[in-house]
């Protein structure tokens, strides 16, 4: 299974047997919480997993959604019904930034076969297929986290990849820049650090750019896959939405993944400490 998967082949895994294990992970950083979407409506069969509470664990000094303990993550999992041996795919509302964590946990935690919704809940509804209000009962899964299977960095390290490698800020320019900061103590950018929002991620379709677009954009920052990669974000969730964007566009692969900030600016702003660089310019 590629990173991304259209809503028509969707369609026909779902018809086949055994189909894949679906997920709903959609969420807003200010609200509403994503079970009341849930609760009006999702794709057949989906089991919704809270972001906030099971895909990260308590906000604290590691930052505003620190990785889940891998115990607790597996018996999520599990209880969402997810085998080793069966393909997932996980969705959210439309643009993939909350669905990428989904993801890239998956990933992290030995899931060999994951896939984002392209386009989301919103695609899936444009085109009329089905949904249901229904809350499935999926027997328990068997999967089993065997956690580090994706490369996790911390302050350090991030500080040492924006100076020897690429360290990407997914941010909006306006938090990049430090001309806001709607959440954490400081604002600014880790010195050295590259802006990639990751909205730029989304084509006029609502769709994800292809492959070629997003390599391009990615060129132009001056990241090929030649060199180290890592990203970062407010507290560790939309940085995974360039995580998968570079592996979509080929730049990075399964084979040699870019690294996580898990904790990203919200522990790195923490620490008066750690410098701030504000400005368009990487510092």
């Amino acid at each position: 299974m590629h990173t991304l998967i259209s809503t028509d082949d969707l369609m026909s895994a779902l018809s086949a047997d055994p189909h894949p294990t679906l997920l709903d992970v959609r969420w807003s950083l200010l609200g509403p919480p994503g079970r009341e979407d849930y609760a009006e409506g999702h794709l057949p069969g989906a089991v919704f997993v809270d972001l906030d509470a099971e895909l990260a664990a308590e906000p604290g000094p590691a930052g505003r959604h620190p990785l889940p303990d891998p115990a607790v993550l597996q018996e999520v999992l599990r209880r969402a019904g997810v085998d080793a041996d069966r393909p997932v795919v996980v969705y959210d509302a439309d643009n993939g930034s909350a669905a990428a964590r989904a993801w890239w946990l998956l990933r992290w935690a030995g899931h060999r076969s994951v896939a984002v919704l392209d386009g989301g809940y919103a695609a899936w509804t444009a085109e009329h297929k089905p949904t249901t209000t229904e809350v499935p009962e999926p027997g328990p899964g068997g999967f089993r986290v065997r956690a580090g299977a994706m490369p996790v960095i911390d302050a350090e390290e991030a500080a040492a990849l924006a100076r020897e490698g690429a360290l990407l800020d997914a941010r909006a320019p306006e938090r990049y820049r430090g001309d806001v900061e709607p959440m954490d103590p400081r604002a600014g950018h880790v010195p050295g650090a590259l802006n990639a929002p990751f909205s730029e991620h989304i084509g006029e379709t609502g769709r994800w750019r292809s492959p070629g677009d997003l390599a391009e954009r990615f060129a132009a920052l001056g990241v090929t896959g030649h060199d180290p990669v890592g990203a970062y974000c407010g507290s560790g969730v939309t940085a995974c939405s360039v995580l998968l964007a570079l592996e979509h566009a080929g730049v990075t692969d399964a084979g040699n993944p870019a690294a996580l900030y898990a904790g990203s600016w919200s522990n790195w702003s923490a620490d008066p400490e750690r410098p701030a660089a504000t400005g368009a310019e990487a510092g």
